[in-house]
């Protein structure tokens, strides 16, 4: 296993302390982020942020001078559809966008359980034909998202395809839940190590996103949709995370359809490992990784 540095064993016994080792109610964790998001600090130098309304929900716009305006990363929050905002998520995608030199617009769809299945993707389909009405090309937007948003990103993506719609140049899958049924064998053999993520509190949201028989559903767990056809993925996972063999499997299921995968497990990281942006090292490093996949696979 690689050694992390000082500063990332750091941050991964405080991640442990404040979320792996406590069961906290919904509104706990919701709480929780809001406090979490006040670490972010103040866009720096050269980057706008704005904040707007589109498809009648709250979005930001994260631009960083010199970007591209008809380039767009669309980045799904995470939060295991019960929680996360645009305030939890600046500090991971202000620092992404900056690697990236793109734009990126972060928007806020429903939560469960007051807006169970399929609210999200009801949404994030809004949001994305939103931006082709602004101008932009499929070709020139990229659908991302870290845990559920990864999750959450790959559904619609299968949904605008099975709509014969434009589909977006490429996809970035980070830490995706893409499994709600917990099948993975890593559920139990990473669960000592993982410092973020308790399969207890995870089935606890997966009830509160829709009912058990509806798990497997390819649109709440796109691990079991039919994945032909599908634009360039980039799936980056933590090593020491529960979820890395369902990571790997989507991996597998989506290269046999045929599509042109990239799977790149880093050692010893833990969930969405990105989302304390400069805090880490290893964050600006997996954002350089993005960015040479989207250099090579896209525009």
């Amino acid at each position: 296993m690689t050694k992390l540095g000082l500063r990332s064993r750091f941050w991964k016994f405080i991640l442990r302390k404040t979320f792996k080792e406590k069961h906290l109610t919904i509104a706990e964790y919701r709480a929780q982020s809001a406090n979490t998001a006040k670490f972010a600090s103040r866009p720096p130098q050269g980057m706008d942020i704005e904040h707007i309304t589109a498809a009648d929900l709250p979005a930001a716009w994260i631009r960083p001078s010199g970007a591209d305006r008809s380039k767009v990363v669309l980045h799904l929050h995470g939060g295991g559809y019960v929680t996360g905002s645009i305030a939890s998520h600046l500090m991971m995608c202000i620092p992404m966008a900056q690697t990236l030199k793109m734009n990126i617009l972060l928007p806020e769809y429903r939560l469960a359980p007051e807006h169970p299945f399929p609210a999200a993707i009801d949404d994030v389909l809004k949001i994305y034909h939103w931006l082709l009405a602004q101008g932009h090309a499929a070709k020139d937007i990229i659908i991302s998202g870290d845990s559920a948003g990864g999750g959450l990103g790959l559904a619609v993506v299968a949904a605008l395809r099975d709509q014969k719609e434009a589909l977006p140049a490429a996809m970035i899958c980070i830490s995706p839940w893409a499994d709600l049924t917990m099948q993975g064998r890593s559920h139990s053999t990473k669960s000592k190590v993982e410092a973020v993520l308790n399969a207890d509190v995870l089935s606890e949201w997966a009830l509160c996103y829709t009912n058990e028989s509806n798990f497997s559903n390819p649109l709440v767990s796109p691990i079991f949709a039919d994945l032909h056809d599908l634009p360039p993925l980039l799936i980056q996972v933590g090593s020491d995370e529960i979820l890395v063999d369902d990571a790997s499997t989507l991996a597998e299921k989506a290269r046999s359809a045929g599509v042109d995968v990239t799977l790149k497990v880093w050692d010893g990281m833990w969930h969405v490992w990105h989302a304390l942006g400069d805090l880490v090292p290893e964050s600006k490093k997996a954002f350089e990784e993005i960015k040479q996949f989207i250099h090579k696979k896209t525009f």
